[in-house]
């Protein structure tokens, strides 16, 4: 009798998936011969191993009468098993091949509204066209919030402003870019400071659209101008990238934006350079330092560092 507790995942004792490989193909066409033609083994080497798994298993799995191959009751009960052992071994092979080769699999990326808007949909674009079958989930947040969600597992990668807000040893950070900043008002407004640059202390008593607490670039903002010794004046605060934009379009004020976000979103704002030094911000990619990221997660770092 089959001893079926040895038949598994696990391939307890002595059998090998290449015995039940060929077993199913003695069992499919009832003949030693063919069945070494369809597995590409010579006659001799198949037989040897059928008998091999046949003293492993304890029981002979076929009846050779006359030239007739039929399958003994423990060959009937083998059988299934075995197909469904050889079926999941080649489901498990044909996914693991599609993620080597980034048929499928995702990504989870995390980045501040401004990158959003600025740098990631040409990556992005680029990415997907290379490999449409990897889902891209996008989470946007300030650098602190990113940092958190890097921590607990749930971004394969952030893009991030330096310094980090709580620097962390569990964090690896690759500096990406570093990005100047703009001055972007109404075409109806006049210029802060009616020169081709903008310096700083000439916001002082201009009326800025100013982003929520907690984003990156309110907080750099407001820095630089209290280290020309004045509180800067906010018209309207508390939006968001696009709604920052749309309330200076609507002269309501201005702002100090990445240049890039300036760049592509340009149309209804008139953009003024810093004057030097200027503002700038530096762009890190981040992941954390005791997991790799997913091979596809790899990828489109290795992307974001060529661009």
């Amino acid at each position: 009798m089959i001893c079926l507790d040895s038949i598994g995942y696990g391939y307890r004792g002595g059998m090998q998936f290449q015995q039940l490989q060929y077993f199913v193909a003695v069992a499919e066409t009832r003949h030693f011969t063919r069945a070494a033609d369809l597995v590409h083994v010579a006659q001799p080497s198949l037989s040897q191993q059928i008998k091999a798994l046949e003293r492993e298993l304890g029981a002979d799995l076929f009846l050779r009468a006359r030239g007739n191959i039929t399958l003994t009751d423990a060959g009937e009960a083998l059988l299934p098993l075995a197909r469904r052992i050889l079926a999941d071994a080649d489901t498990a092979r044909h996914e693991v091949l599609e993620l080597v080769q980034l048929r499928s699999g995702r990504v989870r990326l995390g980045a501040t509204p401004s990158l959003c808007t600025g740098l990631l949909p040409d990556v992005l674009r680029a990415f997907h066209d290379r490999y449409p079958g990897i889902r891209l989930l996008i989470e946007e947040g300030g650098s602190h919030d990113l940092v958190r969600e890097l921590a607990r597992g749930a971004l394969d990668l952030a893009l991030v402003v330096l310094p980090l807000p709580t620097p962390s040893p569990a964090l690896t950070t690759v500096e990406l870019l570093r990005e100047d900043l703009v001055v972007v008002s109404s075409p109806e407004a006049p210029v802060p400071g009616r020169g081709r640059t903008v310096r700083i202390s000439d916001l002082e008593g201009e009326r800025l659209v100013m982003f929520r607490h907690g984003y990156d670039l309110r907080e750099l903002t407001v820095a630089a101008c209290r280290a020309e010794g004045f509180e800067p004046d906010f018209a309207v605060e508390g939006g968001e990238m696009d709604a920052v934009l749309g309330f200076v379009r609507a002269g309501l004020g201005v702002a100090v934006v990445p240049r890039m976000v300036a760049t592509k979103s340009g149309r209804g704002l008139r953009v003024t350079p810093l004057a030097r030094p200027g503002l700038h911000r530096t762009i890190a990619l981040a992941h954390r330092s005791d997991v790799a990221p997913p091979r596809a997660a790899r990828e489109l770092q290795r992307m974001l560092l060529e661009r």
